[in-house]
């Protein structure tokens, strides 16, 4: 009976405690008022792999490039090979590797580049051109100036000055494809004059890796192979132009024939001033730079990308967008490069700017 009592005192006690008990969750913890922790949106990543930092020009590109990328809030990683095709696809793979969103690639090799643009697709990253067009390969964009426009333009300008005679031309890396198509823009504007007879190209030979010491080799071979009857010298860029030069130089021929080059490099620049080359070819970097740095950001976030022009490239159509050069000589320098700041007066003419 006594533990009969006991056991109804219990079962009492805790009917007590349980009618004592809130189980309801408390304000503060009820879930539509915890806060609630948005995470931060990591910044868009490019990869940019270039060909060769060895050049004037091609500094001028990693430097606008990195500011516009960054000014888009993207994050951007260089690297460049210095004209080695095995250390570029090394490079790029290590860039693919490391979750990059979107690579940029300057080729060296425009069919090398190839085998990039496929271990890119393969971890799901699309490939955007830089002024080089990848040859065979699936390309998602192309995005450079018009490279055969830039050969007419030199064609023209010397032909203008020089409409008969003995031509010598000074290619540019025969692995590079921007150097076919400015030949192909030279020889369409020089052909009628071969034709008649007016023009005779008597050197053609391609320069490799673009350097500048080569293209004096080519001079030089090209002076001794004509006994120095040349009129007239088109050569792919001011690299190859300066090496040209300094040949003719050698000979006593300097500032006596007209030479072109492209690119607006400040030797370049400079060299027209002092009268050894003829013209060049301005391709405002700047423009370049902040547009595939646009399509790039755009392009890694999903968006939909415009375009209007398509260029071959062996293997697809590759949307293409093709920026408009712009012919320099003497009279325009004033009004092409000093003013947008590609070269500073003084840079340009010496101390006191003029």
């Amino acid at each position: 009976m006594k533990s009969m009592r006991m056991i109804v005192w219990l079962l009492g006690v805790i009917l007590v405690l349980l009618a004592c008990t809130d189980t309801s969750t408390p304000e503060s913890l009820k879930p539509e008022d915890k806060p609630v922790v948005v995470k931060e949106e990591e910044p868009v990543r490019i990869g940019f792999s270039m060909d060769t930092l060895q050049e004037e020009r091609w500094l001028k590109d990693r430097e606008l490039f990195k500011k516009a990328v960054e000014g888009l809030g993207a994050e951007v990683e260089i690297v460049a090979a210095n004209g080695d095709d095995a250390l570029q696809i090394s490079q790029a793979e290590t860039l693919i590797q490391s979750g990059i969103d979107l690579l940029v690639i300057v080729p060296h090799n425009a069919a090398a580049t190839a085998a990039i643009v496929h271990k890119a697709h393969l971890a799901g990253i699309q490939v955007i051109a830089y002024d080089r067009l990848v040859k065979n390969a699936e390309l998602d964009m192309y995005i450079s100036f018009d490279n055969e426009q830039v050969g007419k333009m030199q064609a023209e300008a010397i032909a203008e000055l020089v409409p008969k005679g003995n031509y010598v031309f000074i290619g540019g890396a025969i692995t590079d494809n921007n150097a076919h198509l400015l030949k192909e823009g030279v020889f369409k504007v020089l052909q009628p004059y071969i034709e008649r007879g007016d023009i005779h190209v008597v050197y053609d030979q391609w320069t490799k890796d673009w350097t500048p010491a080569n293209a004096q080799a080519n001079m030089d071979e090209a002076i001794r192979t004509t006994n120095g009857q040349i009129d007239a010298v088109i050569a792919a860029n001011d690299a190859t132009a300066g090496g040209a030069i300094q040949a003719l130089q050698n000979h006593g021929l300097a500032n006596r024939i007209p030479v072109a080059g492209q690119d607006a490099d400040l030797a370049g620049v400079q060299r027209i001033v002092a009268g050894s080359q003829t013209m060049t070819v301005y391709k405002p970097i700047h423009m370049l730079t902040q547009k595939v740095a646009e399509i790039a950001v755009a392009m890694a976030k999903g968006e939909t990308v415009t375009f209007h022009e398509q260029v071959n490239n062996g293997k697809k159509e590759v949307p293409s967008v093709l920026l408009p050069p712009i012919a320099v000589n003497r009279d325009n320098l004033e009004s092409t490069v000093i003013n947008d700041g590609f070269h500073t007066a003084e840079e340009v003419y010496g101390k006191g700017g003029e």
